[in-house]
């Protein structure tokens, strides 16, 4: 996936979630009755856990959008420190959003509004002595991978100018780079793409599609995983027909033949769920 689909994919969750189309979530409007009395809205199970579109609408426009990200703040301060799990574990800061998109107008902005910095938002912000103070503290810091398995390293290059030092710094200790990853071929791939099912519902099904990577997403195999109704995961390829879902190295998606039909397990760590792919439709 290239970095502008990523933008497209992202804005348009963004567009389309609940909290978007009303302009606010439910639970922070106050709603007049036609006799212009003002009323509570029903208080959601969830309470006082933020409204979980809210989240998720803060942790997609820390990526690219600054003036709505300062609508959000303004409206919930501590959405400045919010995070969200994008499956599998992969959970990312509104911070780690703009971090490795190397948004430093956002980043500051949320750091300056009570979001918690940390290792990946000082190399993205070219903070030196700080990540220089982070390896030394703790030998090795710099091979844990961020949101989305991004490497430290290429937080720092997302800084540009302003975080040279920082990437030549973790650039000569040799480990600070994602580990490479096993090539498959675009064939192999493309044999592996369709729809899996693992129930009768309209969301009980896995959509395995191509998509082209350039940039930080080389990273990923050519496959994306997408449960229907939500956003999907690119594919990291650990060999033999074997994946893990960005972010989530500990997880494993297997595909394998049995019986004529393409399988695909999803354990983590034991098998969570087994669907069988689909006849292509003509």
């Amino acid at each position: 996936m290239t970095l502008h689909s990523r933008r497209t994919l992202l804005k348009l969750a963004c567009i389309l979630s609940p909290a978007r189309m009303t302009g606010l979530p439910r639970g922070l409007w106050r709603f007049k009755e036609p006799d212009g009395q003002k009323v509570a809205p029903p208080i959601p199970d969830t309470f006082p856990a933020q409204p979980t579109e809210l989240v998720r609408e803060m942790v997609t426009v820390s990526h690219f959008d600054l003036k709505r990200v300062r609508e959000l703040v303004t409206l919930h301060p501590s959405l400045a420190r919010a995070s969200w799990d994008w499956g599998f574990g992969d959970w990312e800061s509104a911070l780690g959003a703009a971090g490795h998109m190397g948004n430093r107008a956002i980043a500051e902005y949320l750091i300056a509004n009570g979001a918690r910095p940390s290792l990946f938002s000082a190399a993205m912000l070219g903070q030196f002595e700080v990540v220089k103070a982070f390896v030394g503290a703790q030998p090795g810091v710099q091979q844990i991978r961020g949101p989305h398995g991004i490497s430290l390293l290429a937080h720092a290059k997302a800084g540009g100018d302003g975080a040279r030092a920082v990437f030549e710094y973790l650039q000569s200790l040799g480990d600070a780079d994602a580990e490479p990853t096993v090539a498959i071929k675009e064939t192999e791939a493309a044999a592996l793409a369709g729809t899996y099912a693992f129930g009768i519902g309209a969301n009980q099904q896995i959509e395995v599609t191509l998509e082209q990577r350039q940039g930080v997403a080389l990273m990923y195999s050519p496959l994306t995983w997408t449960r229907k109704g939500i956003m999907g995961r690119p594919l990291v390829h650990a060999g033999d027909r074997t994946f893990y879902p960005a972010g989530a190295p500990a997880v494993r998606i297997r595909f394998a033949e049995e019986n004529g039909a393409m399988v695909m397990t999803v354990s983590d760590p034991e098998v969570v769920l087994t669907a069988w792919r689909r006849p292509a439709t003509r």
